[in-house]
């Protein structure tokens, strides 16, 4: 079942998060630590924490994990007034675009706080500015290179310019859907879209409706809790910009057109071309109010019904972008596309062994919850200091730990069990970070470069080629390196890497997180190449295996069938791919 989140805990998760942020730059020390946590239960809690505070007023707020009675008074501020004194006199003291700029690669905390005290750089087009005039490289700390990777990273920027990720919209658009589902004149309902198609990113969201009585179902629109702006408001069309900083519009239909239009505003332009034309060649029309045969229209209701009308089946909307579906879909050969409820368990998550949040317990709990069979912890390992990594011993340690909780189900007849694996570092030359003697006692090893990415594709691809030749290496992490929005993949050669994983038998992970990678055509290219994969989340609270969806929609993007993915299959089926 998809979870709603509510907007005002994201409001607020938001602003926490900003705070631990600007006390970061102004040097404070542990108190960004608790504004982060409270800002991470605060994403994810699923009740309203204004209905919390009306129903038990602060002492029901400092019951909230990581709450104390200051940020529980902050609380309370910002639901009486819309604001919290603290944060804006903070903002004033640094008046910074803080979340602007930490966007930018190479960027923290402790740069942009150099940044601002040395050169008074405050938001993207300063930065821009002292890059282009070299005043960056002689900074303490920066020096040419830090100052060109700012300067690419800022050009990276731009190209998502007004686009935000689907992790970000997604939940705000769901809440907003399942507020009008709930009103009587409502008749039907429906995301329609880049994000019904499960595009990475999202401009701005379309809801397509039905129903007899729209201007109730428009003046509620209108009226949202965390609508910022009106932009119109009409009888069928009404559209709105939202505090996060996209726009959302909702279009009322009649109901004989709604499955026509359902299918012409999901798209994608290039796709809605060639169903047209499709629909030319055989002397109809096709539009958003229905296919005609004259005047007379044929099909509409239904979106399966346009299809059909044209001589196509069904396609999936995350396969419309022109990109061989109608082919397929004439031949009768469209993927059967893998679904969420396919997935038996996830292999790359962290636990509070490596500073995340949740105990392998815990973690196991959330997992079993959600319907799996098995979840594998994956913890860092020692190259990665800032995450905490685990050494030999730990890693050992740790097992011992998986070894007695699987003692323990079982003693419960519970039949789940927790695999161990790490995630270990692909170091510059190639060799991982963890001896293979401690490496091959484990049920599977992920592995991941997680520095110098900014390597030219020979050196890299020989560092990725000795990983995926060892061993005791199973999963390939994240294998292009890049984050979406924030930072481009890593010279690479894939065909190269599909090559290797032919050959080692190395799996290639699509994560889930805002990584999203593998990229979609990626994904069909490895289908194509019978290259497996794994969908995983990269959880390092429990909270985020949740994530997997945005993994599912990534792979059914890619045309990925559940015979694709390993994680679609029994425990021990699943220990059979690994090396």
């Amino acid at each position: 079942m998809v979870r709603c989140v509510n907007m005002r805990n994201q409001e607020l998760s938001k602003i926490f998060f900003q705070i631990a942020d600007y006390l970061e730059i102004d040097g404070v020390s542990f108190k960004p630590y608790a504004y982060r946590k409270v800002a991470m239960v605060l994403e994810n809690l699923k009740d309203d924490v204004g209905e919390i505070y009306r129903n038990g007023g602060i002492k029901a707020l400092c019951e909230i994990p990581g709450v104390g009675e200051g940020i529980a008074r902050g609380i309370e501020e910002y639901l009486k007034n819309g604001k919290i004194k603290h944060f804006e006199e903070i903002k004033k003291k640094l008046p910074l675009k803080v979340d602007d700029l930490l966007k930018v690669e190479s960027l923290g905390p402790r740069k942009i706080k150099i940044l601002y005290r040395e050169l008074g750089v405050k938001n993207l087009k300063e930065l821009e500015k002292v890059v282009k005039a070299h005043k960056v490289a002689p900074l303490f700390g920066f020096g040419e290179k830090t100052e060109a990777n700012i300067l690419q990273g800022l050009e990276f920027l731009k190209k998502d310019k007004g686009r935000f990720l689907i992790q970000e919209i997604l939940p705000i658009a769901r809440d907003v859907v399942n507020k009008l589902s709930k009103l009587k004149e409502v008749d039907e309902i429906s995301l329609a879209g880049s994000s019904r198609r499960r595009k990475e990113t999202i401009g701005d969201v379309d809801i397509l409706v039905v129903s007899k009585k729209p201007s109730k179902v428009m003046d509620f629109f209108v009226k949202l809790d965390g609508v910022e702006k009106v932009w119109a408001k009409g009888s069928t069309k009404s559209s709105i910009r939202m505090r996060e900083g996209f726009d959302m519009d909702l279009r009322v239909l009649p109901r004989e057109s709604y499955g026509a239009a359902l299918q012409y505003f999901t798209g994608s332009k290039e796709h809605n071309i060639a169903t047209r034309k499709i629909a030319i060649e055989k002397g109809l029309k096709l539009s958003e109010y229905g296919i005609f045969k004259g005047e007379k229209m044929i099909a509409g209701r239904k979106e399966e019904d346009v299809y059909k009308a044209i001589g196509l089946p069904y396609i999936e909307p995350e396969l419309r972008e022109n990109e061989g579906e109608i082919g397929a879909a004439q031949k009768g050969q469209l993927p059967k596309l893998i679904e969420k409820k396919d997935i038996k368990g996830d292999l790359h998550c962290h636990s509070n062994w490596d500073g995340g949040e949740n105990s392998i317990e815990e973690m196991a709990q959330t997992a079993m919850n959600m319907g799996y069979e098995y979840i594998g912890i994956s913890d860092h390992t020692k190259f990665l200091k800032i995450e905490n990594g685990l050494d030999e011993k730990q890693i050992l340690k740790q097992h011992d730990a998986i070894k007695k909780v699987n003692e323990k189900f079982k003693k419960q007849k519970i039949k789940f069990r927790v695999l161990h694996g790490c995630e270990a570092n692909i170091l510059n030359d190639g060799s991982i970070d963890i001896k293979d003697e401690v490496l091959e006692k484990l049920d599977y090893v992920i592995a991941g470069a997680h520095s110098t990415l900014k390597m030219e594709k020979k050196e890299m691809m020989k560092r990725i080629e000795k990983a995926m030749r060892n061993k005791n290496v199973d999963i390939l992490a994240h294998p292009t390196g890049r984050i979406v929005g924030q930072r481009d993949e890593y010279q690479i050669d894939f065909d190269k890497i599909l090559q290797i994983a032919k050959e080692t038998g190395t799996i290639l992970e699509i994560n889930s997180s805002s990584r999203l990678d593998l990229r979609d055509f990626y994904i069909r290219r490895a289908k194509n190449e019978g290259v497996k994969m794994i969908i995983n989340t990269d959880s390092h609270r429990k909270e985020q295996l949740n994530l997997m969806e945005y993994g599912v929609s990534q792979a059914r993007r890619g045309w990925a069938e559940k015979k694709n993915i390993i994680n679609t299959l029994p425990v021990e089926e699943l220990l059979k791919q690994f090396k």
